[in-house]
C-alpha cells in the first residue's frame, strides 16, 4: 500500500477489517485524509480492482472522542434511512468495525468537494437553503433522539472588545425557555463545510450539491435551530449579512421557522453564542482549507458582529 502521508496511513487492524470488505482481487493502493472535520478522522481510501481500475471508499474513525459509540451508531442510523429519499449522503458498506482500533465506520465515496470560498456564494446559499428544507421533510419511521444545546448562560465567552451591554442582552435570551416548536428530522451540523458541490470552472453559477455528510449528530427538533446553525457558519466565513440571508433563503424554498421573531431569535442567538466557546476549534479547519485570512480573532470579531446584527434585525 503506498500513503501520500503517512500520518494518513490505515491502523492495521481497521485495515484488516476494511479489506474483508473488498471483493476477491482488490486491495487498498492509497490512501488520503480528508480534511475539514472536528470529531473523526477521515480517510478517503483507493481501491485497486481486479479489472486494473480504482473506486474509492470513506474509513471515518472516532478517536479519543466521548460517546464515540454513540456518534457512530447515530450516524450509521442516519445512512441506513437516506437511500431512496433524494437525499444525496454517503452509503453506508459497514458501520460495526467491531475489531478496529477506534470506533469506526466504511462508506461509499461522494464526488464533488466542500467550497468554502466567497466568491460564488450567492449561488450556493439557495441550494444550501434548498437541500436543508429537503432534509427536513423527511418523515423516518422511527425518530433520532431528540436535540441537545449544550451551550448555557453561564458558559458564553464574550469575545474581547464587544459591547458588553450587547452580548449581556443576547445572553439573558438564552436564559429562558427553549421555545415549544414542531419536530423535524434535523442534520444538526449542517454547513459548507459538510455539503460537496461539483462547481464548473467556466460556469460558477451551474454549481450543484453532489452530496451531504457527517451525519454522526441526527436528531428531531425545530428547523429553526438547524437553520441557525448553518447561518452562524456562513456568518463566520463569509460576513454577518450572509448569516442573515441564509434564513431568508431557506424560507423562500419552503422551509417553515418559527412565527414569533422572539422564537427565531432565541435559536440563532443559542447557536452563535455556542460557537463563542469553541472559535479557534472550528476556524482551524478554515484556514487548512485554504481560508488562512480567518484567524481566531478575525472568526471572533465576525461573530461579535453576527450577534449584533441579531440583536438589532429580532432583537
Amino acid at each position: 500500500m503506498t500513503n501520500h502521508d503517512e500520518a494518513v496511513a490505515v491502523r492495521p487492524l481497521a485495515l484488516a477489517w476494511v479489506s474483508r470488505h473488498l471483493e476477491v482481487g482488490e486491495r487498498v493502493v492509497r490512501t488520503g485524509a480528508l480534511h475539514g472535520g472536528i470529531t473523526a478522522e477521515m480517510r478517503r481510501l483507493t481501491i485497486g480492482t481486479r479489472d486494473g481500475g480504482t473506486r474509492d471508499l470513506v474509513l471515518r474513525t472516532f478517536v479519543d472522542v466521548e460517546h464515540a459509540d454513540d456518534w457512530l451508531n447515530r450516524e450509521a442510523g442516519a445512512l441506513t434511512l437516506l437511500p431512496g429519499t433524494g437525499v444525496p449522503a454517503p452509503g453506508l458498506v459497514d458501520p460495526t468495525a467491531a475489531h478496529c482500533e477506534y470506533p469506526s465506520l466504511l462508506m461509499t465515496h461522494l464526488a464533488g468537494r466542500t467550497v468554502l470560498d466567497d466568491e460564488g456564494l450567492e449561488t450556493r446559499v439557495p441550494l444550501l437553503a434548498r437541500q436543508l428544507v429537503a432534509i427536513h421533510a423527511l418523515r423516518p419511521t422511527e425518530r433520532p433522539r431528540e436535540y441537545v444545546a449544550l451551550t448555557t448562560a453561564d458558559t458564553v465567552v464574550t469575545p474581547k472588545g464587544a459591547d458588553a451591554a450587547v452580548w449581556a442582552s443576547a445572553i439573558d435570551v438564552i436564559r429562558k425557555p427553549a421555545p415549544p416548536c414542531e419536530g423535524r428530522f434535523l442534520h444538526r451540523d449542517f454547513h459548507p463545510g459538510n455539503v460537496l458541490f461539483d462547481v464548473p470552472p467556466s460556469r460558477p453559477a451551474g454549481a450543484r450539491i453532489t452530496g451531504v455528510v457527517d451525519w454522526a449528530a441526527t436528531s428531531w427538533g425545530p428547523a429553526d435551530l438547524d437553520v441557525a446553525h448553518c447561518c452562524t457558519n456562513l456568518a463566520l466565513l463569509h460576513g454577518p449579512a450572509w448569516g442573515l440571508r441564509f434564513a431568508e433563503a431557506y424560507e423562500e424554498a419552503g422551509g417553515v421557522l418559527a412565527t414569533a421573531a422572539s422564537e427565531r431569535l432565541y435559536w440563532r442567538v443559542r447557536d452563535g453564542l455556542a460557537f463563542s466557546e469553541e472559535v479557534q476549534l472550528v476556524s482551524q479547519p478554515w484556514r487548512e482549507a485554504g481560508r488562512t485570512e480567518l484567524t481566531t480573532r478575525a472568526v471572533e470579531e465576525r461573530l461579535d458582529a453576527y450577534v449584533t446584527a441579531l440583536m438589532d434585525a429580532l432583537g
